[in-house]
């Protein structure tokens, strides 16, 4: 039997994962969309995510994400992502999290990868491939942000790159620093676009076609379904904004079902609150294929629960693309014992001679 070697152990840390991810929008949008797609063709295993808290700190969690990928990508990895929101309060980022990739053939990791640069783009992406296909009989001309963290700093930045033309992007966020803040970075990246801060959600939400919910809402506080009558693309990204009421009433495409219906979610709360799950009209790989057409007629809610299968393709890309640069880091040695043969004599001997067997 023809033995496998095993891979070389790598870092990749966030400058070179930004370094590598800085201009190629358009293609990571399609490598997502690829993946969507190979998920809705059964070439992924993406198991229910883990989540890890914590009694002395409800707000806070670390995930889990597992997933294999197959067809010509064949890697697979976890992502582990932690969300301690208290941290914004001390002036760093809520969320950090590590990739780790897999080989395929023997299962040995061979990538550690900054993730929560790939966690973002991951994320911007699927939004980007949402209103890339479920905004066809209705481009957007305006957009509004409620919530301006990191994760709305990498949706503008994708949803410009589908080549869209905003007439006015609006802004609310419970922090006027924060809203400020990401007003002036909208307002820098786009010098011929209308900057508009909103003192309310409801001004917000009735004012645009297009609106992104990226909050760090841990249970619904938008109840009211009349702020959603002139029927915008929501991209509700923080998953727990929407009370049941505006779900019900709204076509809902999500990343996977059975994901989604999960944690607390806006949707999973909905399907408790009515004991059935027909509200969700479709995954979003059926929109990209064309197999479903939203209601013009409705709201369109997109609710990503985050696949990890996307975080790994992002990494694979990330790691591939590093590599024909020369920017990995190789840790020699980090598989130290791997002779499962060797006699305990030879390893008595190496001890005492301080060398390897």
């Amino acid at each position: 039997m023809e033995s496998q070697p095993i891979p070389p152990f790598t870092v990749v840390p966030g400058s070179v994962v930004h370094e590598i991810v800085a201009g190629r929008q358009q293609e990571l949008i399609d490598l997502v969309e690829r993946a969507y797609l190979l998920h809705g063709s059964g070439e992924t295993t993406n198991p229910p995510s883990y989540f890890l808290r914590f009694p002395d700190k409800p707000s806070a969690r670390i995930i889990a994400l597992p997933g294999a990928v197959r067809a010509d990508v064949r890697v697979d990895g976890l992502k582990w992502i932690s969300s301690y929101p208290e941290n914004i309060a001390h002036g760093i980022p809520r969320a950090s999290a590590v990739l780790l990739l897999n080989d395929a053939a023997t299962g040995y990791p061979y990538a550690c990868l900054e993730g929560s640069i790939i966690s973002a783009v991951r994320t911007a992406a699927s939004a980007a491939v949402a209103v890339r296909h479920l905004a066809v009989d209705r481009r957007p001309a305006t957009v509004g942000f409620f919530g301006t963290g990191f994760i709305a700093r990498y949706l503008h930045m994708y949803l410009c790159a589908l080549g869209l033309s905003f007439d006015r992007v609006g802004i609310h966020d419970l922090s006027e620093e924060y809203a400020g803040a990401f007003a002036r970075h909208v307002a820098e990246s786009n010098p011929d676009t209308e900057v508009r801060l909103h003192q309310s959600p409801e001004d917000l939400i009735r004012s645009y076609d297009l609106l992104v919910l990226a909050t760090t809402a841990a249970q619904p506080h938008i109840t009211e379904s009349a702020w959603f009558s002139h029927n915008p693309l929501v991209l509700h990204v923080s998953l727990r904004d929407l009370a049941p009421e505006i779900i019900l009433t709204a076509t809902n495409v999500v990343d996977d079902v059975d994901h989604v219906l999960t944690a607390g979610t806006s949707v999973h709360l909905t399907e408790q609150r009515t004991g059935r799950r027909d509200f969700i009209d479709a995954p979003l790989s059926e929109a990209i294929t064309g197999a479903f057409r939203p209601d013009p007629g409705r709201p369109v809610v997109f609710s990503p629960f985050g696949l990890g299968v996307l975080d790994i393709v992002v990494g694979d890309f990330v790691h591939r693309r590093a590599a024909e640069a020369g920017l990995l880091t190789t840790v020699d040695g980090f598989f130290h014992d791997t002779d499962r043969h060797r006699s305990p004599g030879r390893i008595a001997t190496a001890i005492r001679e301080g060398g390897a067997a």
